[in-house]
Parts: C-alpha cells; sequence; structure tokens
C-alpha cells in the first residue's frame, strides 16, 4: 500500500526537477526515465550536469568520489545525482535529500 506522504513526495520531487511525464519540452543529451513519473535529459559541460525537463532545468556541480569507474556524482542543495549505474552504466539515481526521496532511472 502506498503511503500518502510518498505520493506527496514523489509529486513534489517531479515538480522540483519539472520531470512530470508528458508535456512538450525538446532538450539535448540523453533521455533518462525514472521511477514516480520523473523523465529528464542531461548534459555534461566541464564539471556541471544541466538536468532538464519539462518545467525547467537544475545546475548540478560535480561531487568528488563515486563507488565504480563509471560513477559520476553530482549536486546541489535540492538533489543529488549519481551517473553510470549499473552493469551497463546506463543507469542513474536521483536523491532527494529535503523529501526524502530516491528514484532510480534508466537512460534510453
Amino acid at each position: 500500500m502506498t503511503k500518502p506522504w510518498n505520493i506527496c513526495a514523489a509529486l513534489l520531487a517531479a515538480a522540483v526537477l519539472g520531470g512530470c511525464a508528458g508535456g512538450n519540452w525538446q532538450a539535448d543529451g540523453p533521455l533518462y526515465r525514472c521511477e514516480h513519473g520523473i523523465e529528464f535529459r542531461v548534459k555534461f559541460i566541464d564539471d556541471t550536469a544541466v538536468l532538464e525537463g519539462p518545467g525547467g532545468q537544475d545546475l548540478l556541480q560535480r561531487d568528488a568520489g563515486g563507488e565504480g569507474p563509471r560513477q559520476t556524482v553530482y549536486s546541489n542543495p535540492r538533489m543529488r545525482a549519481e551517473f553510470g549505474l549499473g552493469a551497463s552504466g546506463r543507469e542513474a539515481v536521483l536523491r532527494y535529500p529535503l523529501l526524502p526521496l530516491v528514484a532510480r532511472c534508466v537512460r534510453d
């Protein structure tokens, strides 16, 4: 059974990223589809990741670390994004520490 706060957290996360499925938006970069109806495109520029969804964009700075050779981590005060996960390196995780919410994603 889904708890009401889980639904609210998911909706808030989608609004924060602007990543609710649907809408008319075009952006460059690979498309990621996530749990909770979140989807976004990402562009990596120097030490930043720009996540773009139907409601706008988020700029994240690269963090030190990552647990694997392909894993890269980016964050800002509202979210943390981990890319290069899974056996294929096509998976990602978005973490919203203020909600708290974690969304697992796969690159198309």
